[in-house]
């Protein structure tokens, strides 16, 4: 045979001949990848083992024990109840949804505010295109650590104190223990209100479906803008009707030194959101600059020379194509808004950090505490990617 044939039938995995293993770079990958494996295995034990007995050595505990042993402290802020009776891993849980909160509610504002600033830097008026580039400048050249000592300063230094309380409009106070907001009571209808709600997304969902497929076989606009708003405000204002209307407040009334009733945002959470939020949306606003820039100028022009208004170009021609350059930058950034909620330790927020830092001081179990930090947070960073990922996959311009 052939010193080429025996080349053609290695390279082309030919079953003419018997080719060893070790020639085939199918095979020797998967050793390769075998071995590196039992290599990164066998560190990863060495430092496991190494850890745990230098840590016996010192009588140092170890293990998860702790985390059913009676936590011990309080927590100002939970979305679940808990006292101080509670276990740890309960406090761990609240600080979690703490971390969880704050994080949502800042990705979904800041989406919105980034989104806005980034159309009003490309404004013709000169007064909106200069005063969204001086947001951005100064918002991304002042550190987010000091914009959060900021925000939390002005209210204890500008704002009253509960007895003085400020009340722009009848059952909203702003003091220094906060925003204090007259909220409706709890009621049965609610829950199935909600259930509308999310009813009514998922006919929207099928509509847009539907209203996309007919535009694109026969041309016709349908106005899904007001259907989905009708659909999504309808439902529940149906379903809050069929219950008899139910609505009544709680109403914060000040009682001693402290507001009673009405929901109550602290100091604390009312910081770090603005902090997370101005920053995080200057440089949001800079991705969507960029990605509605990337447009050529000609598909802005061709939409308007067939009729179409200012908003239909930007929702029907500009916005599709700019969304395959802003989501993998604005992706970073929604990361980016969830690790930097860890610096909420800094001014007193009882995120999962706070809370793991203070489990870790009372029982000793750093290393378990610091694991679980970065568990927690790794979870949250991966879900976020892939939420953004599957988006990014969804939208994206599939050419013919």
């Amino acid at each position: 045979m052939r010193v080429t044939d025996t080349h053609d039938n290695i390279l082309n995995g030919s079953p003419s001949e018997k080719i060893p293993f070790w020639f085939d770079p199918r095979k020797r990958a998967i050793i390769y990848q075998i071995g590196v494996f039992c290599l990164v295995g066998l560190l990863a034990y060495y430092l496991v083992n190494n850890t745990l007995l230098n840590l016996k050595r010192q009588s140092i505990a170890t293990g998860w024990g702790f985390l059913h042993k009676e936590s011990a402290f309080e927590i100002g802020e939970h979305l679940i109840p808990y006292s101080a009776a509670d276990t740890y891993s309960r406090a761990l849980v609240v600080g979690a949804l703490n971390t969880l909160k704050v994080s949502f509610v800042g990705i979904v504002i800041t989406i919105f505010l980034g989104t806005f600033v980034g159309i009003a830097r490309l404004s013709n008026n000169w007064l909106v295109s200069k005063l969204a580039g001086i947001y951005i400048e100064v918002m991304q050249d002042i550190p987010i650590l000091l914009q959060l000592f900021f925000w939390y300063s002005l209210f204890y230094e500008f704002f009253p104190s509960p007895g003085q309380a400020l009340s722009p409009i009848q059952g909203v106070f702003i003091c220094n223990r906060g925003l204090i907001l007259a909220v409706p009571e709890a009621q049965t209808a609610y829950k199935f209100m909600l259930a509308a709600f999310i009813v009514g997304c998922a006919g929207v969902y099928f509509l847009r479906r539907w209203a996309r497929r007919r535009q694109a076989e026969s041309g016709r606009i349908f106005p899904v803008f007001w259907v989905s708003a009708g659909i999504l405000i309808g439902f529940p204002l149906i379903t809050w009707l069929s219950f008899g209307a139910p609505f009544k407040l709680s109403i914060p009334e000040l009682q001693g030194f402290n507001f009673k009733g009405g929901m109550t945002l602290s100091p604390e959470f009312i910081a770090l959101l603005l902090g997370l939020v101005l920053y995080t949306a200057a440089f949001v606003a800079e991705v969507v600059r960029a990605g509605i820039q990337s447009v050529s100028k000609g598909q802005r022009e061709a939409a308007m020379s067939i009729g179409l208004k200012t908003g239909q170009v930007l929702n029907l021609v500009i916005l599709p194509q700019a969304l395959r350059v802003i989501m993998p930058p604005l992706t970073s950034q929604m990361l980016n808004l969830t690790k930097n909620s860890s610096l909420a330790v800094a001014i007193g927020f009882p995120d999962f950090v706070s809370v793991a830092n203070t489990t870790i001081n009372q029982t000793g179990q750093s290393i378990e505490g610091v694991a679980l930090i970065m568990a927690v947070y790794l979870i949250f960073s991966l879900s976020t990617s892939v939420f953004m990922n599957w988006y990014n996959k969804k939208v994206k311009l599939v050419e013919r």
